[in-house]
């Protein structure tokens, strides 16, 4: 919903919906608070290599970093060595 909302209801000429915005800010920030102490523990979430788990949110992330809700992934400094970790693969980096 924060893609669709901060990304693509300006491309069709709609307007974003703050008040969805901050919900669904305020439940990735508690999914992103539990990566954060999972990322303590290990490199990726899954363990310590990188798994179908972290390639799953490669899309969705990059689309995010590109709106105000990149602070949410930046705040958190082992989500946002993770996330620089997983969006710098060949793989990724080709799709950007």
């Amino acid at each position: 919903k924060l893609a669709f909302e901060q990304i693509f209801k300006s491309i069709y000429g709609l307007t974003t919906d703050e008040a969805v915005v901050a919900e669904e800010e305020a439940k990735l920030a508690k999914v992103l608070d539990v990566y954060e102490a999972r990322l303590k523990e290990f490199k990726y979430l899954a363990g310590e290599t990188f798994t179908l788990t972290d390639l799953h949110h490669i899309p969705a992330i990059q689309y995010l970093l590109g709106t105000p809700t990149k602070k949410l992934f930046t705040e958190r400094p082992r989500v946002n060595e993770w996330v620089a970790e997983i969006t710098k693969r060949p793989a990724s980096e080709k799709v950007q």
